[in-house]
């Protein structure tokens, strides 16, 4: 029944494709079937060429309500009929509706099931597990798994490296490294699959023992692993291995390792290493094909602390060639300097050239409007932001907002932007933020309104207990600054006691 469904459904909407480009030949199929019905099958050569030619989801669904309409049973599994089934399970496998290619498979099985042609080849499992891992479903995985081992296939490269694949994208690191370890035969891509999914689950100490224990190494291996320290911020062992790929392998980065390493340079302030590394890419051409080198040059100059060269970067990427994320890594640049006018006018002449500002636009461009005291223009660009580009303002919008409005004393104008945060993503630090300006201007009724709020959401913080103890103190209201004080007692807030750092 399910398999019927699903035929059913490739058939609609196979029908409703405005250009279906197999028309003739189910036109011609039809004919046949009715002058010849018992010597008619679906012309596989035909299909496989226009489905190698044509490698679009649109298409193979055309041939697969082709074979649909032709019947199954009709299909002669030779290999011509395999390298179809298999071109439509990788195109399912890869593509937006990957159940559709276990779908395919069930129906697969039944001509197999009623033939004596060859029976599925690792490819087919090698797709199915893919599928599997595109939609997040380790169960389905299994029988997938179990379907390998009974076909004979649990020992294929390959199939073995999909499954490994399958498992690490959906967290069942066990049994990734079960799989792994029970391999005959590793090649370089199942070394990487596994690296790659520990990496991604934070087991970075895992992958760092596979990566030394991999006897080749291949720029892939390395960009894993620096990708890895960064997004755990550990800059200096990214940097280090950066070094030891250039130096001791003799590896040379790509574009992808350059955006990998990148991230930790900035985190470091290593300006010296991020003009090294600019220059490398310059005379490598990475600047000159790959938009994205030359944006994330942008934001590790500025992090860098050297907004002069991050505007060089941006004035020599050519109009046509400047995207959304140049322009706001350029306007984030400004605003992380505290140059608001220059993130303004730039964000204005953005929208002169007809780009669309998204929601990280604007939150750089009200970082800029708060530190630069431009609270009018700050306000104008919400309103834009709200009604003009119908983007909904999350909480960090927010937040640099009420911080522009704290930081210039509209304390009552802060607190009705907090009362009209949604309840399902207002958090305390909002709050806070509310609490620390009523704390730098000395407003004890606001700062009261306000502590009551944060005692509602949180109660075991100290900072906020000392910031309105604070406040009290500023006016002179000494006793309630007391009062305070006791209440931390009276409820075992424990103050963090402060330290500092010495490095010798």
């Amino acid at each position: 029944m399910s398999c019927l469904k699903s035929s059913n459904r490739v058939m609609l909407i196979a029908c409703s494709s405005t250009s279906s480009f197999i028309a003739p030949l189910i036109l011609s199929s039809k004919q046949s079937t009715e002058t010849h019905p018992k010597a008619s099958h679906p012309d596989q050569r035909q299909l496989l060429s226009l489905l190698t030619k044509h490698p679009t989801r649109c298409h193979s669904l055309q041939i697969h309500s082709k074979l649909i309409a032709t019947g199954f049973h009709r299909c002669r599994v030779d290999s011509a009929g395999m390298l179809i089934w298999n071109t439509l399970l990788r195109e399912y496998s890869l593509g937006p509706f990957p159940e559709e290619a276990l779908k395919l498979y069930k129906q697969v099985l039944e001509v197999w099931a009623a033939s004596s042609y060859p029976r599925p080849d690792s490819f087919t499992y090698s797709f199915l597990l893919k599928a599997c891992a595109n939609l997040d479903q380790p169960i389905k995985g299994n029988q997938v798994h179990a379907h390998v081992i009974k076909v004979g296939y649990e020992f294929h490269v390959y199939v073995q490296t999909a499954l490994v694949n399958l498992y690490t994208a959906c967290g069942c690191l066990i049994d990734a490294k079960r799989v792994f370890d029970e391999m005959p035969d590793r090649n370089l891509v199942t070394w990487n699959v596994m690296i790659s999914g520990l990496v991604k689950w934070g087991e970075i100490g895992m992958a760092q023992s596979l990566f030394d224990n991999m006897l080749n190494r291949t720029v892939i291996s390395w960009t894993c692993m620096i990708d890895g320290y960064t997004r755990i911020n550990q800059p200096m062992e990214a940097l280090h291995l950066f070094t030891r790929m250039l130096i001791d392998d003799g590896i040379k980065p790509t574009e992808i390792t350059i955006l990998a390493i990148l991230p930790s340079i900035s985190n470091l302030g290593a300006l010296e290493i991020c003009q090294s590394i600019h220059s490398y890419t310059e005379k490598a051409g990475y600047n000159a094909f790959d938009i994205r080198v030359t944006n994330s040059f942008i934001a590790a100059y500025a992090k860098c602390g050297c907004i002069g060269s991050a505007f060089k970067v941006f004035e020599n990427i050519s109009t046509e060639k400047r995207n959304l994320v140049s322009w706001t890594s350029i306007i984030s640049a400004f605003a992380m300097h505290g140059m608001a006018t220059e993130a303004v006018d730039w964000f204005e002449k953005m929208e002169q050239m007809g780009l669309s500002p998204n929601e990280v636009t604007f939150l750089s461009l009200f970082n800029a409007c708060s530190h630069g005291g431009l609270v009018e223009e700050g306000l104008d660009f919400y309103s834009k932001m709200v009604n003009r580009y119908q983007i909904l303002p999350n909480i960090k919008h927010y937040g640099c907002l009420v911080d522009m409005l704290g930081r210039s004393g509209k304390l009552e104008e802060a607190e009705k932007m907090v009362m009209q945060i949604p309840t399902e993503i207002v958090n305390v630090i909002i709050w806070r933020t509310l609490l620390g300006a009523c704390n730098f201007h000395g407003n004890v009724e606001i700062g009261e309104r306000v502590m009551r709020k944060v005692l509602e959401m949180e109660r075991e913080y100290s900072g906020d207990y000392v910031l309105l103890s604070n406040i009290f103190s500023s006016v002179g209201r000494f006793e309630d600054a007391e009062s305070v004080r006791r209440s931390m007692d009276e409820r075992d807030v424990l103050k963090i006691p402060g330290f500092s750092l010495h490095i010798l």
